[in-house]
């Protein structure tokens, strides 16, 4: 799928959809010895042994979670696998196999869909897992994509979000708000450019945030240091929608409350300071913002030393009773009810 810049673009209908498939995945391998049939026959085979079979299928829907005019596509390839991948991860499981399905109007070239196939690869290649099918269609505006994501785990180690108790830790991978602080950076780039076209950004002092908002990457890296120290989480969930709302998520599945402490929420400065430009609060930011497909699970505090001093993971609260309710404990000591106001496309 070389592209050479002297030859004009290629039309897709000129394909048809069947070649256009055979075009956009002749280059995959298969990487699973568990993958017995792949892309070419009704549906896939897949041997998963005594593994516990995990799934989990997300859309993407131009103009409601991305805007093609700053997301590049091979970007955007990646991080639609990225997006079902950390649903998989938050089962404490590890990812095998995807589905990739979509829909373009006719605006879109040959050379654009290889670009997002890249990514595509780039993500499967990353996360060591196989595309083994999907569908294309047209569409009569913009595209639409449509994952679904296959993976593995032992019945001891599945987690769901429903396992925690009262007094567990709440736990939390990496930093949060990034995600949300790019996105509010690339969306003022985009309407001072519809503005003045000759304008230059320049994007360097948000290289992290943008990085979080357009490649996030999803955190099978703590599936797999949990494991390495011994530790199952009692509940997991991935954070896309924001804290406050995957913490009430996680409050309502264990019929418990929750107590999240202000003062020990990960957040990176690079994430303080784009939210003093926009006059934003840290805090806001990362429970109402999304996307950061961090992991938010609980453990029991006899593993508290297991995961003491990992730079990768923050104790940032605990569970309470459900009559206690969802709480925020600021910095000054006073108590704010924990909302769900995190992001959702309708």
């Amino acid at each position: 799928m070389t592209e050479d810049k002297n030859q004009p673009l290629r039309s897709i209908e000129e394909l048809g959809e069947f070649a256009l498939i055979d075009h956009l995945t002749a280059h995959f391998e298969t990487r699973r010895s568990e993958t017995l049939k792949s892309i070419g026959d009704d549906a896939a085979l897949l041997d998963m042994g005594d593994k516990k079979t995990v799934l989990s299928t997300d859309m993407l829907v131009e103009g409601i979670h991305f805007n093609l005019s700053y997301m590049p596509m091979r970007h955007l390839g990646y991080k639609s696998v990225v997006v079902n991948v950390s649903d998989i991860c938050a089962m404490n499981a590890r990812p095998t196999h995807i589905t990739v399905s979509i829909s373009v109007s006719n605006r879109f070239s040959l050379e654009a869909l290889e670009e997002f196939y890249r990514g595509v690869n780039d993500a499967c290649a990353h996360y060591k897992v196989d595309l083994v099918g999907g569908d294309t269609t047209a569409s009569l505006k913009g595209m639409t994509i449509s994952v679904t994501a296959i993976g593995s785990v032992s019945e001891d180690r599945v987690v769901y979000r429903s396992g925690a108790q009262e007094n567990d830790l709440v736990v939390v991978s990496g930093d949060l708000g990034g995600a949300y602080l790019g996105f509010q950076v690339l969306e003022r780039e985009r309407q001072v450019f519809e503005v003045n076209p000759q304008h230059e950004p320049d994007l360097d002092p948000y290289h992290y945030i943008i990085q979080r908002q357009l490649k996030p990457e999803a955190r099978l890296d703590m599936v797999e240091l949990l494991e390495a120290l011994e530790v199952r989480p009692s509940a997991m969930i991935d954070i896309s929608d924001g804290l406050s709302s995957e913490a009430l998520h996680l409050c309502k599945q264990s019929n418990l409350g929750i107590a999240l402490y202000e003062e020990k929420l990960p957040i990176d400065p690079t994430v303080i300071s784009a939210c003093d430009e926009f006059n934003l609060n840290p805090t806001v930011a990362v429970l109402s913002g999304g996307e950061d497909y961090e992991l938010l699970f609980t453990i029991r505090q006899d593993d508290f030393l297991k995961i003491k001093g990992n730079p990768n993971l923050t104790v940032i609260g605990h569970m309470t009773e459900k009559t206690s309710g969802a709480q925020l404990v600021l910095r000054s000591g006073e108590l704010a009810e924990l909302k769900a106001q995190g992001w959702t496309s309708f």
